[in-house]
């Protein structure tokens, strides 16, 4: 049963200091940092630092709204990205062909690569323009190869600097999805948001810095009707151990009838679409600092 699970730090902080602020556009900014080996445990989560970035849900928004997230997710991977790193590799996690999973391959489609231009461009444009790959490398029951096996040649290969790893998570609140991002600098467990662990990608893994991006796109069933009973015991002016016993035993049955069953909205469609947008300017952005956005935008155009 899985009913409480997330892979968002912010909702499993326990006692790990948290660093929160809310920022002139509306986003709330909370840095959850790992630093002790008891937080680890508690959390059941690496040590490191975890930002997350987070608006009001909603199924449109506003066209100021996404840049401001662009603009802090692109702040956040720059702070993330080791010192005069030259080199970018950026991988879009999931299967594209099932929709809820396909925002880390939808994402890479929309980054800006140049590793192939050297000596193509002109040396005004070239000198403003940092080295980029990207892959978006399959699942393993499509390909039959590990994520990690793939990404270890390609960065034994390309020998990038950093990875910059997109994919898509699973929440403990159905307010969060596609309302948070989550970046953070210990690497990502692909599938881990579902149940499906696949082997990290990590430093120790790849051999290089990982940053992994996030984005809510499921809950779990068992969890939001937990939710639902838990409210109507506070309501009735029950306790938090009534509460707590009756949404473990809803949360039981629901995980007995119905398995591991998971949520996403109706128009997950467009929510991803949208979502990969964000994140692949905010992206961009971070590894192209010299650009301005419009002039990523005209050459992502081309």
């Amino acid at each position: 049963m899985r009913a409480k699970w997330t892979d968002l730090a912010l909702e499993a902080q326990g006692s790990a200091p948290v660093e929160s602020e809310r920022l002139p556009c509306g986003i709330e900014r909370t840095v959850v940092r790992i630093t002790t080996h008891e937080a680890q445990q508690e959390l059941g989560r690496p040590m490191g630092t975890y930002v997350t970035l987070s608006c009001p849900q909603t199924m449109t928004i506003a066209l100021d709204m996404r840049r401001a997230l662009s603009c802090e997710l692109a702040r956040a991977i720059a702070e993330m990205l080791p010192a005069g790193a030259k080199t970018v590799l950026v991988t879009g996690l999931g299967n594209r062909s099932v929709t809820p999973d396909a925002l880390g391959p939808r994402t890479v489609e929309r980054v800006l690569v140049t590793r192939h231009m050297d000596g193509c461009l002109p040396d005004d444009v070239a000198k403003r323009l940092s080295s980029v790959c990207a892959l978006a490398p399959g699942v393993l029951g499509v390909t039959g190869i590990e994520t990690a096996e793939v990404l270890r040649g390609m960065t034994g290969h390309v020998q990038p600097d950093a990875v910059i790893a997109v994919d898509a998570l699973a929440a403990r609140s159905s307010g969060r999805i596609c309302s948070t991002i989550q970046i953070a600098d210990t690497g990502i467990a692909p599938g881990s948001g579902v149940g499906n662990h696949r082997k990290a990608l990590t430093r120790q893994t790849l051999g290089v810095p990982v940053i992994a991006v996030g984005v809510p796109m499921v809950v779990y069933a068992s969890t939001i009707a937990s939710d639902a009973i838990g409210s109507l015991v506070r309501a009735d002016g029950g306790s938090e151990d009534d509460e707590e016993k009756l949404a473990s035993c809803v949360s039981k049955v629901v995980s007995e009838q119905l398995g591991d069953l998971i949520v996403t909205p109706r128009e997950v469609d467009a929510l991803v679409e949208r979502m990969a947008g964000v994140l692949a300017q905010g992206i961009n952005m971070a590894l192209h600092p010299l650009l301005e956005a419009d002039e990523i935008e005209q050459m992502m155009a081309q």
